[in-house]
């Protein structure tokens, strides 16, 4: 498809990747009424924690958090409020150790765990939906992707469209990106956040998990290596990036899919914005406003929705009519 002409336009003040990124978790606050939560197994006796705003609709909306965060982050709300309006139903999941409890098993969460998210949309499939949409953000973009082009062929038959925002496509140059010295702000957050998780792993696995060096890690290439890829039947970090990166499976997507990544995104590298595969696919839509920073994408809208609220909204609900 070809790349679109994207129609943000950032305020004067917010026209720099790292204030887009940086102003909604400070300012923005949301709390849309939660339906109910439930919580359900996993064939290898975990759970996932999914969070429901239901309105009453047939069609419905997957959200899938990014790194580190969970189902009430403000750009998750944002969302499932602005499709609650448009007349979908949505489900607002946690990944594994990311909900309000650790989760069972020694391995936690990762940017292919697509085998969690099918098991997500098979669930709400069977809950008498007709129409089914998925939406990530970050990791969670780059899961949503990596699911509708790696497992097209089994993907569930409701799912008619796919959106990604702010998806590090490309896991390594993005984890090399993230390590720059201007990014350490945000190294240093994910980092300490993942400690605690990985302290209450410890606890409950000593003798497969131990947090003794931790201090000495420095970046995700030291993260992966030493937890990620160990836990998750992964050879290195490098092996983890290169299975669950869904740049190269972006060719495979066979429903419509809207990547938008901003071009000012201090996340991401270069290889995240891939113009060619674009170009090349009957079913991925590219967008790269010249604003936006990471999961940002700040306007001040009346209803106080933001842009990438409405642009998701506007882009799911041509696919139903």
């Amino acid at each position: 498809m070809p790349n679109i002409t994207s129609s943000y336009r950032a305020p004067l003040f917010l026209r720099n990747g790292h204030a887009n990124t940086i102003f909604p978790s400070l300012f923005r606050r949301l709390k849309p009424v939660m339906s109910r939560r439930e919580m359900i197994d996993t064939l290898d006796h975990d759970f996932l924690c999914l969070d429901w705003y239901e309105t009453g609709s047939r069609r419905l909306v997957i959200v899938s958090h990014g790194l580190e965060g969970h189902s009430e982050r403000p750009y998750v709300l944002g969302m499932v409020r602005h499709m609650n309006k448009l007349g979908w139903d949505a489900l607002a999941w946690n990944f594994r150790s990311c909900g309000p409890k650790m989760n069972r098993q020694k391995r936690f969460y990762h940017s292919g765990a697509t085998d969690d998210l099918a098991h997500v949309v098979a669930h709400a499939s069977e809950q008498g939906y007709q129409e089914i949409a998925l939406v990530g953000f970050s990791m969670g973009g780059n899961l949503t992707l990596l699911h509708a082009g790696r497992e097209a062929a089994e993907l569930n038959d409701k799912v008619v469209g796919a959106v990604g925002v702010s998806v590090p496509c490309d896991l390594e140059g993005c984890a090399n990106q993230l390590a720059q010295p201007n990014n350490r702000i945000y190294m240093k957050r994910f980092l300490r956040d993942l400690y605690g998780k990985m302290q209450a792993k410890q606890e409950t696995f000593p003798e497969d998990i131990s947090v003794e060096h931790y201090a000495e890690i420095r970046d995700f290439r030291q993260f992966d290596d030493a937890y990620t890829a160990p836990l998750h039947g992964f050879k290195d970090a490098t092996d983890y990036w290169t299975q669950s990166s869904c740049l190269s499976y972006l060719k495979d997507i066979s429903i419509p899919a809207l990547l938008i990544n901003a071009k000012d995104d201090p996340f991401l590298s270069e290889s995240a914005y891939p113009y060619q595969q674009a170009d090349d696919s009957s079913h991925l839509y590219l967008e790269t406003p010249g604003n936006g920073g990471h999961v940002g994408f700040v306007s001040f809208n009346s209803d106080g929705s933001y842009w990438i609220d409405q642009r998701v909204g506007e882009f799911l609900s041509g696919l139903v009519g």
